[in-house]
């Protein structure tokens, strides 16, 4: 397998920046964020799996040793309890407003950026391979606007064992993939193997991963002792649609309670200076995000259809409609599948 290209070399040159992205659906920038920035936070969030029986109580807590008997995988329940009180710390948002992190998308995208309101907190516990996330796309979830990039921002060295996040390079150029519903995050995996177009490195402390919402990636396994600590922070031009639900906490709750404890007003309802209107998102909702929600549509009914047919991998998907699905007949029919598949594994 390649490894990244590291665009640090080109960090302050727009135009190679903007060519490098388009043709690679990904920028891997060595060194952008502060080492001291991102342990502070780690530190923060390993006090709370301390609390939650998420780390081991035999050895030092900085060290993130996994107590595997309080695994627990998005969208649980308690998992999105304990990852909201990880989330809810004033420093994790002020981590997406990063200057670095600003200043490198506007210069890549040349114009002002608006920041994803959700930012999203990832806690991969080790040895649980089957939920490693598999490959997808995260347009299919963020909508808006296709031009919509991620910063995968790893709290901690990453060596092989730790895994990451593998990038299928160039595959943002191909529209939506047809997906099919699996283990892990997203509840959902493209069908094709794009073999080799794979690129992954190992990733030091401060290094981001940017990507656009089209290409294709994936988890790679954590298969030592430590937890896995992760953000994913969403960037996209101001003048471009935003979906409604980028401006609301992923792990759920209020602003209002995350903001609860905060020491100061800083980054607090950031996004309501620039008067952002959902109406006109909605007046150019666009073919491409109605065949997002086809794709998810289509998901739930292979879902729905595999947990019949006693299908464990289907495990993910039924959890996600029991849990965020709009529709209480199909709330219903994912929750009495999954009493059907868990007792039966």
């Amino acid at each position: 397998m390649q490894p990244f290209i590291d665009s640090n070399d080109i960090l302050y040159n727009s135009a190679e920046l903007q060519k490098r992205m388009e043709r690679d659906g990904y920028l891997f920038i060595s060194n952008l964020l502060p080492s001291e920035t991102l342990e502070h936070l780690r530190q923060k969030q390993l006090k709370i799996g301390l609390e939650e029986g998420w780390v081991r109580t035999d050895a030092p807590h900085e060290d993130g040793i996994a107590d595997l008997n309080g695994f627990g995988v998005e969208p649980e329940p308690e998992y999105m309890r304990v990852m909201g009180r990880m989330s809810s710390i004033q420093e994790f948002y002020a981590l997406a407003q990063h200057p670095n992190l600003i200043g490198m998308f506007e210069r890549m995208l040349g114009e002002p950026v608006l920041p994803h309101a959700k930012v999203i907190g990832r806690c991969l516990f080790p040895q649980r391979e089957a939920f490693t996330t598999p490959p997808h796309q995260d347009y299919v979830f963020i909508r808006g606007t296709a031009e919509t990039y991620t910063a995968w921002i790893p709290l901690q060295d990453l060596t092989p064992e730790m895994g990451g996040l593998q990038i299928a390079s160039g595959s943002h150029n191909n529209g939506i993939y047809e997906y099919k519903p699996a283990l892990g995050a997203g509840g959902m995996g493209i069908n094709e193997s794009l073999e080799g177009s794979w690129v992954n490195s190992p990733f030091k402390q401060g290094d981001v991963l940017i990507f656009h919402s089209m290409v294709v990636h994936k988890g790679v396994p954590c298969t030592g002792e430590r937890l896995r600590l992760s953000i994913d922070a969403r960037y996209q031009r101001l003048s471009e649609p935003i979906g409604p639900g980028n401006l609301t906490p992923h792990a759920g709750g209020s602003w209002e309670q995350i903001y609860a404890d905060w020491p100061s007003d800083d980054f607090k309802y950031y996004w309501k200076r620039w008067d952002l209107d959902e109406s006109e998102y909605i007046d150019r909702f666009s073919e491409s995000d109605a065949e997002a929600a086809d794709v998810i549509e289509e998901r739930d009914r292979m879902a729905f259809e595999m947990g019949e047919n006693g299908d464990t991998d289907a495990i993910s998907t039924l959890q996600r409609i029991m849990m965020r699905d709009g529709n209480p007949e199909k709330r219903q029919r994912a929750a009495d599948l999954l009493d059907t598949l868990q007792l039966n594994t």
